[in-house]
């Protein structure tokens, strides 16, 4: 389960998607996750379907690779599902004692079934065709404007793209510290979910140790080389928006009206 969280990962290939402006691909994700909010009908998730797969394939990342990171959510899927299949008043259609499955409970709990499926499949785009320099470089020249305001915005790219960097590092070293105990005896996979959720808090002392040493261990290394923040700090390969970049902007923006007409006629 820990080894197939996908999310923080960068998946190295030749295509279209990976040699877009990180700029392009940041706009691209807040368009793609903003236009899952904007639609309940079948319609718009049609178009959302065909958007994703087409970049997905594009990409040439495996989709199987992506599924992957899927089954780090089952359970949240699954509350999601439950609490608006039950919880969702409106037309019964089936009825087990005091609990109702609804019409409108049923079509919410799709939708929303689809929405957060969709939701990590977009995110893992962003992060499996960009490396975090890149997505470092990304998020400041796209927040520059921010500077004006005193908002430390070189800072803040780098803290995310650091803690995106340390997500699938972090998830190695967790599935090593449970090997390691499972070897001295330790039991992760019986017993129920209160008992598994409780087996897991000896990682948390040894994960935590981990993190913090490799944390001082960056520190330590970025201060030996002179980092002192974004004052000053040149680029050695500057962002600069090709014709391709342009495209892409402009298939966003006719994606975001179809979906905005589509929207507004139903």
């Amino acid at each position: 389960m820990i080894r197939d969280i996908t999310i923080g990962q960068y998946y190295p290939a030749d295509s279209v998607i990976h040699k877009l402006d990180p700029r392009v691909k940041l706009a691209g994700t807040i368009v793609y996750i903003v236009s899952l909010f904007l639609f309940q009908s079948w319609i718009g998730y049609v178009i959302a379907t065909i958007a994703l797969f087409s970049v997905i394939k594009i990409s040439k990342v495996p989709f199987k690779f992506m599924v992957k990171g899927l089954k780090s959510i089952i359970i949240l899927l699954m509350i999601t599902v439950i609490f608006n299949l039950f919880l969702t008043p409106g037309e019964t259609l089936i009825q087990i004692w005091r609990l109702k499955i609804t019409k409108e409970g049923l079509m919410t709990a799709v939708f929303m079934a689809f929405r957060l499926i969709y939701l990590i499949l977009g995110s893992s785009v962003l992060t499996l065709t960009t490396t975090p320099n890149n997505l470092t470089d990304g998020l400041e020249k796209a927040l520059r404007p921010l500077n004006k305001v005193k908002v430390p915005v070189h800072e803040i790219s780098m803290v995310m793209s650091i803690a995106l960097r340390f997500i699938p590092i972090l998830l190695e070293e967790t599935d090593k510290i449970m090997k390691a105990q499972m070897a001295r005896g330790a039991d992760f996979e019986s017993g129920g979910l209160i008992k598994k959720a409780k087996s897991l808090i000896p990682l948390l002392v040894p994960l935590f140790i981990s993190a913090f040493r490799r944390a001082s261990d960056l520190a330590i290394a970025m201060e030996a080389r002179g980092y002192r923040g974004g004052e000053g700090r040149t680029k050695m390969k500057p962002l600069i928006y090709k014709t391709r970049d342009k495209m892409a902007y402009i298939i966003m923006l006719l994606y975001l009206v179809c979906m905005i007409v589509i929207t507004r006629m139903i």
